[in-house]
């Protein structure tokens, strides 16, 4: 393994939440000149503590399809394998791991994908942790273990033409969500050093961390549509809406 490039966290964008109450808002609008009651579109759930939001994570949840379209003008990521588990620390080395088990997780979803153009391989996924305290507490804890050595997330192989993921130096990103923390780790297909700044790099955190994971993925998880109660499993389409280590 060699020596990772340090860890960038990535900042957050405001979730869906954020587009459901606009929406809210502006049909209230509307309906209050017409004299009509306002309709709401979608509730949120408590997803806080892994007693309130019990039901498991699903691969189906997670990573519904073959591709993960983030914007529909533009290609998408090709998922190449999916794993679920309850071994956290097949995802995480060291200290990091033992962390993640002392945070209570007991479950990891994730995949691997190559990139719009091919030229990055990524490795995404959320533990389930305990509470929300549980999965902030850690996810301060990652930058420090990882600049120490002492721990990093890892890579998942998926056959041939992608150990880069696994061997290479990787770029890292990972944020929360409830009692969820979210991570990607990042290598060239050709498994060469990033370049300084490397903004394909910082797009590829961003969508896959932010938008995909945090904002679609645990977003849905978040919010139950008015007139029905999912359950927090079932997937809907793909897409629809919408930093080192080593």
């Amino acid at each position: 393994m060699l020596a990772g490039l340090g860890a960038l966290v990535v900042l957050t964008v405001c979730g869906l939440s954020g587009y459901f109450i606009m929406v809210d808002e502006q049909a209230g609008t509307g309906a209050q000149a017409n004299g009509a009651t306002p309709a709401m579109t979608a509730i949120p759930r408590d997803i806080s503590t892994r007693e309130a939001d019990s039901a498991a994570l699903t691969l189906a949840e997670v990573f519904p399809a073959k591709e993960i379209v983030i914007a529909p003008d533009q290609p998408p990521y090709q998922v190449l394998r999916t794993q679920i588990g309850n071994d956290c620390k097949v995802a995480a080395t060291d200290e990091l791991g033992a962390k993640l088990v002392a945070a209570g997780c007991n479950q990891v979803v994730r995949a691997t994908m190559k990139s719009p153009n091919g030229q990055y391989l990524v490795t995404g996924g959320i533990f389930n942790l305990t509470t929300e305290a549980a999965a902030e507490e850690t996810h301060d804890a990652v930058k420090p273990l990882v600049d120490a050595k002492k721990g990093r997330f890892t890579g998942l192989s998926a056959g041939a033409g992608t150990d880069p993921i696994v061997l290479s130096s990787t770029h890292l990103g990972w944020d929360t969500r409830g009692h969820y923390l979210i991570y990607c780790v990042i290598a060239r297909s050709d498994g060469k050093e990033f370049a300084q700044g490397d903004p394909f790099a910082k797009q590829i955190i961003f969508d896959i961390v932010e938008l995909h994971l945090r904002n679609t993925v645990l977003e849905r998880r978040a919010m139950v549509p008015v007139g029905g109660t999912p359950s927090p499993g079932a997937a809907t389409s793909p897409g629809a809406t919408a930093s080192p280590s080593g």
